[in-house]
Order: structure tokens, then sequence, then C-alpha cells
């Protein structure tokens, strides 16, 4: 990647990271740049409110005036093999705004809930100085942990009625979070999948949070978590 386009990167032309994403995501030259140590990882099955949930946790930290970038892993397109928006849809609220940068990235066949680019890309975000880099993955399954080499913290969100899920398999991404959320507080079943992640988060040292992403609930507790484990 050439010199001038990494300084407009770390300049913060955004057009330039743009551009830059894109190169990697068409197999172009990687930058040689790693990602920032403090990047959080959302990770979850799929219908979790993952999205909501980051859509929640830019409008906290704009208030606060810092900036944010979203890295948004989407299913592939099955006719064009593109991303299918449907994350940078859920968080359209933010997309006017200057301090917020989100793209999101197609799978591309590539396994373990990122994109083959997702590194290299989060990498170019992080060299744009951005206040906070949050990637989120794909709907995972149990197996699919890739997030745990690319995030300093790992946030897993399940909603309710995943209990018996996690009783009967808590490997995999059960086993990789550094915090542990139930999104959907106000439904009913929150109480027996806190339950049943609290075996597993004491035997980590983790917590286990509840939120409600659609009406903030519990999203500065989330933050204060996230901070006192970056820090």
């Amino acid at each position: 990647m050439e010199a001038s386009l990494l300084n407009a990167i770390r300049s913060g032309d955004r057009r330039a990271l743009s551009r830059a994403i894109s190169a990697v995501e068409s197999g172009g030259e990687t930058t040689g740049v790693e990602p920032s140590p403090d990047l959080i990882g959302i990770t979850g099955p799929p219908g979790a409110g993952k999205s909501t949930l980051i859509s929640a946790l830019i409008a906290t930290l704009r208030d606060r005036g810092e900036t944010v970038a979203v890295l948004a892993v989407d299913p592939s397109s099955p006719v064009t093999g593109g991303s299918l928006l449907g994350d940078r849809i859920r968080m359209q609220s933010h997309i006017d705004d200057d301090g917020v940068y989100i793209r999101s990235m197609a799978t591309r066949g590539h396994l373990g809930g990122l994109a083959e680019a997702t590194r290299t890309a989060a990498a170019l975000m992080s060299e744009a100085a951005f206040d906070r880099v949050i990637v989120e993955t794909v709907g995972v399954g149990q197996s699919e942990v890739e997030i745990m080499g690319l995030a300093g913290v790992v946030v897993l969100v399940v909603g309710p009625g995943w209990g018996d899920q996690i009783q009967a398999d808590k490997a995999g991404i059960v086993e990789i979070a550094d915090v542990f959320v139930v999104n959907k507080g106000d439904r009913p079943g929150v109480d027996e999948v806190k339950r049943a992640l609290q075996e597993v988060a004491d035997a980590r040292d983790a917590r286990v949070l509840v939120t409600t992403a659609s009406t903030g609930e519990g999203v500065d507790e989330l933050l204060a978590e996230i901070d006192l484990l970056v820090a």
C-alpha cells in the first residue's frame, strides 16, 4: 500500500480509508499494520440483537465525544457475493455523523465469523485514529471463534431462549467471551439465560450483564465493563 494513502488515512481522510479497505477486500496488498489492542469484538448467534446493541453503544460513545468505527461482517449475497448490508441498515441513524464510520464486509465464504480481509480492515480503522473500533461478527455458531484472535475484548451477545443451548454445549464462543450480555432484557426468559451463563462466567471471572438495546438500558454498564477490561 502506498505510503501516501496510509498517511491520508492517518490524517482522517475517510475516502482514503474506504478506498484502502476496498482494495484489501479485492485481494490487494496488505498494510503491515495491526489492529488496536483495545478493539471491541461483538459476537453471538443470529437474532440476538448485536447490531441494535452496537447502535446503542455508538450513541452513548458519541454522547461522550468519542469517535467510533464499526466493521460489520455480513453474510454474502448468493447473487453478487457482496455484503447483504443488513447491519449497516440497522445502524443507519449514525450514517450522517462525521464522528462515526460504518463499513459492511461480506464473508465471501470465509469461515469463523469474520471475512478474510477483516483483520487488515480493522487495522486500517485503527490507523485512522478512531477512539473506538468495533467489529461485529456475522451471526455465529459455537465453533466460530476467530474474533478471539482479533479483539482485545470479546462481548458475547445472546437473547432470551438461548439457555438450552448454553446447557447443551458450553464450548466454542461461550469459552472465548470476556463479557456476557443477555440482550432483549424486557422479554421473558432472560433470568434463565443469565443463570445458565453465570456458571460459565464464574469459571472465567467474567460478568453477565443484561441489556435492552432498543431502549439503551444497560449500555452504560456494558461500556463501563469494557473500559475496565481495556484499561
